[in-house]
């Protein structure tokens, strides 16, 4: 069995590395592979990425049959995320949702085994409060605040309308902020955040962080979430949420930093490019992870100091 990976970033490079370490067969499909990342992550990465658009029904029909795919792993999303899809929202509804109507409708006429959909936990912040006036309300629907947020309920929606319609297996996943070893571009602000706060004070520099809160979850933990949904028999729920299990303050992780390496400088910054960080609401709580646990038999593996030193060490190994 292969498992088609759409989008070779930071979490398909990631859930790849997860089925090649497993002895799982697996394609990337990426339209524009950003190959020395990529192979930061996985070993004959060449061998394994293909060239393609998710857009492209042909492709990724053709992508499909050739590798004799049977499982989908659906990672594209808009470059920059949130703000991405608020500079430039027809680009992002178009690829967001087209594209994974594609990979649901391929899947469903090729009768292909499972689709596991990359969705956010941003569908847990960006939604106005249902005003309940005791009887069926528009008001009741879920309204999201921003447009990503808008093509990733949509998605999940078309998901589940494909699952109770035509019988495919779809089980979407919402990871919060998701950050970890990466060299290439893409991922939304607080995984930019993040990645800049460790490639700075990996060269001795001073490094910032913004003072907005929100959780994060380390990548090694997506990808093994990934995988357990791939593999899962007979899943109760289909929606599951992805997180590291608490929020950590921008105070807190600076003194997590200093204390996992030793001379770091870090400080809270609250202008300049610290602006394009902010989430869109405070989270208050982290991510209920009961589900995931029960179902999933997903547990986060790294908590933030464990993140923190894996990830300076992933970093110092390649780049010095």
């Amino acid at each position: 069995m292969t498992t088609l990976i759409t989008g070779g970033g930071v979490i398909g490079s990631h859930s790849a590395y997860f089925f090649q370490n497993n002895h799982e067969d697996f394609v990337i499909l990426e339209y524009t592979p950003q190959s020395e990342a990529i192979g930061n992550i996985i070993s004959d990465s060449k061998k394994h990425v293909v060239r393609g658009n998710v857009l492209d029904r042909d492709i990724l029909t053709e992508v499909i049959r050739e590798h004799e795919v049977t499982r989908i792993v659906h990672t594209v999303a808009n470059p920059l995320l949130n703000a991405g899809a608020q500079d430039n929202p027809y680009d992002a509804i178009n690829l967001n949702i087209m594209g994974t109507a594609n990979v649901l409708e391929i899947s469903r006429k090729l009768e292909l085994e499972k689709v596991v959909f990359i969705s956010s936990a941003t569908l847990t912040t960006n939604l106005k409060p249902a005003k309940e006036i005791g009887k069926m309300s528009e008001d009741n629907i879920p309204r999201t605040t921003n447009i990503y947020s808008s093509t990733k309920l949509a998605c999940e929606n078309l998901g589940l309308n494909y699952s109770d319609l035509y019988g495919l297996d779809f089980v979407a996943l919402r990871p919060v902020g998701v950050f970890g070893p990466w060299k290439g571009s893409g991922g939304g602000g607080r995984s930019n955040m993040m990645k800049s706060l460790i490639e700075n004070i990996s060269r001795g520099k001073v490094a910032s962080i913004s003072p907005w809160v929100g959780e994060v979850v380390y990548v090694k933990d997506v990808a093994q979430s990934v995988y357990k949904a791939v593999i899962g028999k007979n899943l109760k729920s289909r929606i599951y949420n992805v997180g590291m299990g608490r929020i950590y303050t921008p105070e807190e992780i600076i003194s997590i930093v200093q204390a996992q390496i030793k001379g770091s400088k870090v400080i809270v910054e609250t202008g300049g490019d610290m602006l394009k960080f902010k989430t869109s609401i405070q989270a208050e709580s982290p991510l209920d992870l009961t589900r995931s646990e029960k179902e999933l038999g997903y547990h986060p593996q790294f908590e933030m100091p464990a993140a923190i030193r894996d990830y300076y060490e992933w970093y110092k190994s390649l780049f010095g």
